[in-house]
């Protein structure tokens, strides 16, 4: 397969399949907004909990799709995600959005991660870059202004994980029950850093270009194993991190995440600096390769054990780090690595019958059917991404 191909065959899969299975099965025309679940065989939950992650990233999916082709229906889908964001994830009283909403969408939990405050950034951010929304960049704004006065800890830097719905201090700050209890993470720092660079794409500000410099120097100083190339994962409130896991889907994703940021701001002395560690972490996601071009999700190295499934979004971020390399590095070997794990997806990951793709593919080859085929984390943002990644470069 040539780069022309996978221009073409990602486009197909993005409209044939990533984009109607959300809009045709998981739009909730009862009560608003969106379904909460749909398990991995594919039956719906309208009872399930609707998670702010998950809608916030319906909405940046939308609208990058509708940014880069146009099509009516996929900003009617945006608009519709939007307003659920606006309307009733957003908390009027105390600013900042719930981290979850009941299936009639009313708040059920309601405290402060900071991680989902990060991604209605991106959704809202990128409603605005395509459509030049004034509502959604206002809200995006004010989302910005929380995280800043909530949770960035000016005297150690960085930025805390969650609080209450008050902003007060929270006991269990856990992303999910797999995380550590820790008050700063790699993770949370990621999705920050991401929609910050989209925010920065349509609103010049000061101090959003301020923050942006300094989480690009957070991952370089701090998050960054300088020895191994591999990220930590989760740290004290003074960055000391006593936990060794290596986990090879965030780190192929931070690696094109982190040169976006530096390109986004535009300063050549930030993109000297950051050049060489993209290449760096790259290269250190890639001992989690198999030899059919898959990604395993996570090793525990005091354990000497991996987690060796095949997660769909690991291999989603794994197809674009590796354009990356190739688009601005210059790297044929990276591009074949990306053709390989999309070979792979083709093969395994994707449900041609269902529509979307299947959680992961375990080790010994099967399907993952336990776990949703959309949910609180499963969602269109990962994939979809990857479509739009490689149809919008210039490859």
């Amino acid at each position: 397969m040539d780069v022309k191909n996978i221009k073409q065959e990602m486009a197909k899969e993005l409209v044939s399949n990533i984009l109607p299975f959300w809009m045709e099965k998981m739009t909730d025309e009862v009560h608003g907004g969106f379904y909460g679940r749909i398990t991995g065989m594919d039956e719906l939950k309208p009872e399930a909990e609707k998670g702010a992650v998950l809608n916030a990233r319906i909405l940046w999916t939308f609208s990058a799709a509708y940014r880069l082709l146009r099509k009516p229906e996929y900003l009617e889908v945006a608009t519709r995600a939007k307003r659920v964001i606006i309307d009733h994830f957003y908390d009027s009283e105390f600013g900042g959005v719930y981290w979850s909403l009941d299936n009639e969408n009313r708040p059920l939990d309601t405290k402060k991660q900071i991680y989902a405050l990060g991604f209605a950034i991106y959704g809202l951010s990128e409603y605005a870059r395509a459509t030049d929304d004034k509502e959604a960049l206002d809200y995006a704004i004010r989302l910005f202004g929380s995280i800043e006065r909530h949770s960035f800890d000016a005297l150690k830097n960085g930025y805390c994980e969650a609080l209450t719905r008050e902003w007060g201090e929270i006991v269990d700050m856990r992303l999910s029950a797999k995380d550590a209890n820790e008050c700063k993470t790699m993770n949370t720092h990621l999705h920050i850093l991401e929609p910050y660079t989209n925010l920065f794409r349509v609103w010049k500000d000061a101090q959003l270009e301020k923050q942006l410099r300094n989480l690009i120097s957070i991952f370089v100083d701090k998050i960054l194993n300088i020895k191994t190339g591999h990220l930590d994962l989760f740290f004290n409130e003074d960055w000391v991190s006593k936990y060794r896991i290596v986990s090879y889907g965030h780190d192929i994703e931070a690696s094109w995440l982190i040169h976006e940021a530096a390109l986004v701001l535009g300063d050549k002395e930030v993109l000297a600096k950051v050049e060489p560690l993209v290449e760096y972490i790259a290269a250190a996601a890639d001992e989690g390769l198999l030899s059919d071009g898959s990604m395993i999700y996570e090793t525990f190295l005091d354990k000497k054990q991996d987690e060796a499934d095949r997660h769909w979004w690991v291999q989603a971020e794994n197809v674009v780090g590796h354009v990356n390399l190739y688009q601005h590095f210059g790297d044929e070997v990276a591009m074949q690595k990306a053709l390989r794990c999309w070979e792979f997806i083709k093969k395994n990951l994707i449900d041609y019958k269902n529509g979307e793709w299947h959680w992961s593919v375990r080790i010994d080859g099967t399907i993952n059917t336990d776990d949703d085929k959309a949910g609180f984390w499963k969602c269109p943002y990962h994939n979809g991404r990857m479509c739009m990644e490689v149809m919008e470069r210039n490859l």
